[in-house]
């Protein structure tokens, strides 16, 4: 046999153990072992995976129940009473402060309870009737906020916790591999995805709570906007002459 044939026949064998090795690599993962942590190769489980998958779990269902618990009731705290400020300066005019009161009532949002407040102050000093209306909005805005920070936490803690997952499945690979003569990718790719998927994950979750975060902070200045209009032309009527 000539040395061109045997060539030939070495780049074949090769190039057949090359595709074979492709096709290993290649070859379809289920997302389900991946998230639950099983290694494609082995079939082994792999726990902590698991645990940090679940942990990641938890954290995104608090992310969407906080987002849409907070959200519905910020959106409450929006809805506002047409020519609400109005209506109550016709009210307070006539001298029908139990009707101005109703009225803030029925609105049922922080900017008319603020003004309640504030009527239900009439006929003592300004400054006092200020300080309570401050009071209340101070309140009202602890509510709105209610659980906000939370979200925050979990924007930043979600991807620490992923990345803590794909710290312990390098450790493991690692780990397996100084028991192994000779290693192939093959061999180890399936736990470096293992590891990455919990990476996936928490930037997910993390990327969830963090828009979540800001936009409802952006609707909660919103509504502290409305409260702060409120309570200044409400203090204003107060100061109009005659009053």
């Amino acid at each position: 046999m000539s040395a061109i044939t045997l060539l030939q026949s070495g780049i074949n064998m090769a190039a057949d153990t090359v595709a074979n090795g492709m096709t290993d690599l290649t070859k379809e993962v289920s997302v389900l072992d991946l998230i639950i942590g099983i290694d494609s190769t082995t079939g082994e489980l792999s726990i902590t995976n698991l645990i940090i998958m679940i942990a990641l779990f938890v954290l995104s269902i608090f992310t969407v129940y906080t987002f849409v618990e907070r959200y519905l009731s910020i959106n409450k705290a929006l809805k506002d009473e047409k020519d609400f400020m109005g209506r109550v300066k016709d009210y307070l005019v006539d001298g029908k402060l139990e009707a101005a009161k109703d009225l803030c009532r029925q609105t049922n949002n922080p900017a008319a309870r603020m003004v309640e407040k504030g009527i239900s102050r009439i006929g003592k000093p300004l400054q006092d009737i200020t300080s309570s209306i401050e009071n209340v909005g101070k309140l009202e805005i602890y509510q709105l906020e209610k659980r906000l920070s939370l979200l925050a936490t979990a924007s930043g803690v979600a991807p620490m916790i992923g990345f803590l997952g794909t710290t312990l499945g390098m450790v493991r690979v690692f780990n397996a591999m100084k028991f192994e003569t000779q290693i192939e990718l093959s061999t180890i790719s399936g736990g470096i995805m293992e590891a990455m998927i919990t990476t996936v994950a928490g930037l997910i979750v993390g990327i969830m709570a963090y828009v979540s975060y800001n936009y409802l902070v952006a609707k909660v200045d919103k509504v502290v906007h409305n409260m702060e209009g409120a309570s200044i032309e409400f203090l204003d009527l107060l100061n109009e002459p005659g009053n």
